[in-house]
């Protein structure tokens, strides 16, 4: 018997230490959250902030809404974008995929690679057709328009006594200012199911008569970047250059877009805007509270003028013609949904708190986190992957990186939200068979996931990103972290068609040396390092070690289902190349003995460390090894023709090599590309003021140091435990 009450008092007794730890890690979360909101007192071109909801996106100027884009433009633009909104332009010339196709010496035999081929014309014209088709577009531009005393417009220098607030907890954003001493109030807010805008406009300059809303629809440029700016038409072709990967490359369309944007007034409240263009109709419909009048200035411009009470409400609704059906909901049901939707996301989960701490840079990464959890939920969970600049503005004509997808959406299931990841699964499922084309046109078996894309999963010609191979295994990464949060026999079932077609790729374009008996990588091949000649690179030391460990997880998969494992699979991991070594370091590329020797091979991304960072410890990895090349990295990398990315991941790596100081450190280098702007945004240049996959980077390095990793000891094992850091954290999910 005594024995008996012995073991309920032990029972009690770790019950109680267990309790305990669990309310010692309860996070509070609207705490950590609103001590972030964002405040704008000036005019901040590069402080634009955004609502949206994963799948739209609508970003706005000090005013609240986009009364100024072209102050803007060369800043965080005043985008409107939505997943959906793709045009083409008529292929009026009759191009043929085909022309963009060059043919190389590969493997012995001849393989075509879609290239931006120079020469013949014809060619190159073709080649630029297919890159800047399809675009996303900019979808339209609504702004206030302020009539001053003396009847002028006012500008940017009018607005004052600026007090704008994004509200993260809800989603909202609330924008004071003055113009001639008159106060100005507008709520900003997004609908979280429908593509939706809602507006709460309060002034006396309503009453007066001097504050209208504008809608204008901008022309898509068809250039690399589209800020939304391009009001008129052109009757001439137009041609712009821009550099595109190292290149000058001009970005030419002929003729004259005959787009209309015609005017249906329903009643006295509500109104619609059809918009057809050569690829795509949309319509942008609008439904107010309060009295107005609805006129077109001119084409492609319209103006609401409110009147007789001083607050007016008005909700946008973007959507396509073919779908446009339902009632558009009112200013408050967008404002409700809002604050619904922020206010599970924020409960969903996981979270952290660096309170407390003493290191003075924590509550700098606490705030680049809470921004970060904010910018991706609204422009990276959508049905799709998204572009580098999300749906702000266009980078790479708006189409997506299909490796840049692991920075996108690897950390959602690290941070307890899978289902944000499992969104955009579905585009693979859709772009399978493309996927499956090039590799047979290819003389390869299974599906070689495409670099360059679009929303039907079409190849775009680049000399860099089709010899790229590194996204080849990200679709094992996502089901298999999927595999990790749910453990279900359906997660295998729904994935285990593409996980199993991408390892046949994988097995078939490895090639046999039959001289070394090993299979390699190349040539034929450009690293994540996006410094190598592919018919001169093979072997390339971080996609190695991504080949061991995707052939050796598709096996796993095989064997959860109970099915035969391919002995190809099998044969190539049992015989792939060795990582290569020179000096005691990982060489970036077998074909490269001047990897650190050569300056120019020490600069962009220094992929080498994504070997063991982004990656768990393979049985190629030598973490001796691994260490003295983290090393040599750290102390002689060009850090300053990097990458945002590039620094999560070096953290990533020193948290894996047990240096949790120089985790901290790398998220934190001086560096340019390594700016994280007032609104959370991650700033890599004048030409692209955005960047999305730093701030995935971020929350990927975060989870890591925070739940840990395969083979990681103790709660927080990324963080320095030097007492200087007080980390709480709950809700993650660990990595691989």
């Amino acid at each position: 018997m005594k024995s008996f009450f012995q073991f309920k008092v032990n029972i009690l007794f770790l019950l109680g230490i267990a309790l305990s730890g669990i309310a010692q890690q309860k996070i509070d979360r609207k705490a950590v959250v609103t001590r972030h909101d964002v405040k704008i007192t000036e005019i901040d071109t590069l402080a634009s902030l955004s609502v949206g909801n994963g799948k739209f996106a609508y970003t706005v100027d000090a005013t609240g809404l986009q009364s100024f884009p072209e102050k803007y433009q060369n800043g965080v633009p005043l985008g409107t974008q939505a997943e959906w909104g793709w045009d083409s332009y008529k292929n009026v010339n009759g191009y043929k995929f085909s022309e963009t196709l060059k043919e190389v010496d590969q493997y012995g035999r001849k393989i075509s690679y879609s290239t931006q081929i120079k020469e013949p014309k014809h060619s190159k014209e073709a080649v630029e057709w297919f890159r800047q088709n399809a675009h996303l577009l900019q979808l339209g531009n609504i702004g206030l328009e302020i009539t001053k005393k003396d009847g002028s417009l006012a500008k940017p220098e009018d607005i004052k006594a600026i007090n704008q607030k994004l509200n993260l907890w809800t989603g909202k954003i609330e924008s004071l200012f003055e113009v001639e001493g008159t106060a100005v109030k507008v709520i900003t807010a997004c609908h979280q199911e429908k593509d939706v805008l809602g507006f709460q406009i309060e002034s006396d300059l309503i009453q007066q008569k001097r504050l209208k809303v504008r809608v204008r629809i901008p022309y898509p440029t068809g250039l690399w970047g589209d800020m939304g700016t391009k009001w008129e038409e052109k009757q001439d072709v137009a041609i712009s250059t821009v550099a595109i990967e190292g290149t000058e490359m001009g970005k030419k369309w002929g003729g004259k877009l005959n787009y209309k944007s015609n005017l249906k007034i329903k009643n006295k409240s509500e109104a619609t805007i059809i918009h057809p263009m050569d690829s795509i109709s949309y319509d942008i419909n609008l439904k107010w509270k309060g009295t107005a009048q609805i006129a077109e200035k001119q084409a492609h411009y319209f103006l609401i003028s409110p009147s007789q009470s001083k607050v007016f409400e008005l909700s946008a609704e973007f959507i396509l013609t073919q779908k446009n059906k339902g009632a558009v909901p009112a200013f408050a049901e967008v404002e409700k949904s809002s604050v619904a939707g922020y206010d599970k996301f924020w409960k969903s989960g996981a979270a952290v708190d660096f309170a407390g701490s003493t290191d003075p840079r924590a509550n700098e990464l606490e705030r680049r986190v809470v921004l970060s959890q904010y910018l991706t939920k609204i422009q990276c969970a959508g049905s799709m992957p998204p572009q580098e600049t999300g749906l702000t503005y266009n980078s790479w004509f708006g189409k997506p990186h299909l490796e840049m997808h692991w920075w996108h959406g690897v950390h959602f299931p690290l941070w307890g939200r899978p289902e944000y990841l499992e969104n955009t699964l579905g585009w693979y499922e859709n772009a399978f068979d493309k996927a499956k084309k090039i590799a047979k046109r290819q003389g390869f078996e299974g599906a070689r996931w495409q670099k360059m894309t679009d929303p039907d999963g079409n190849e775009s010609p680049s000399s860099v990103g089709a010899f790229l191979i590194w996204q080849q295994p990200h679709f094992i990464t996502y089901a298999e972290l999927l595999y990790d949060a749910s453990k279900s026999e359906a997660t295998l079932k729904k994935y285990s068609e593409r996980v199993f077609a991408t390892a046949d790729f994988m097995a078939s374009f490895a090639f046999y040396d039959t001289e070394k008996k090993k299979y390699r990588l190349g040539p034929g091949v450009i690293p994540a390092q996006e410094r190598f000649v592919a018919m001169q690179t093979f072997n390339p030391t971080y996609e190695l070690a991504y080949w061991n460990w995707g052939l050796k997880t598709a096996i796993e998969w095989k064997k959860r289902m109970n099915q035969a494992v391919p002995q190809k699979w099998e044969a190539v991991l049992k015989d792939l190349s060795p990582l290569p070594i020179q000096n005691n370091v990982y060489l970036a590329t077998e074909s490269a003995t001047d990897s650190y020797t050569n300056p120019e091979f020490k600069t962009d991304h220094p992929s080498v460390l994504g070997t063991f960072g982004m990656l768990p410890e393979t049985s190629l990895l030598d973490k001796k090894i691994m260490k003295n090349t983290f090393d040599l990295v750290w102390d002689t990398w060009s850090w300053q023709k990097t990458w945002g990315w590039d620094f999560p991941m070096t953290a990533m790596s020193a948290a894996r090599l047990g240096l949790p100081n120089k985790a901290i450190d790398a998220l934190f280098m001086d560096i340019t590309t390594n700016t994280y702007l007032k609104n959370g945004h991650n700033y890599q240049s004048e030409r692209l003021t955005l960047y999305l996959p730093g701030n995935g980077g971020v929350l990927t390095a975060v989870a890591m140091m925070c739940a840990g990793w395969e083979g990681s000891v103790g709660e927080n094992p990324g963080f320095p435990k030097d007492g200087t850091w007080k980390v709480k954290s709950e809700g993650f999910q660990k990595m691989f």
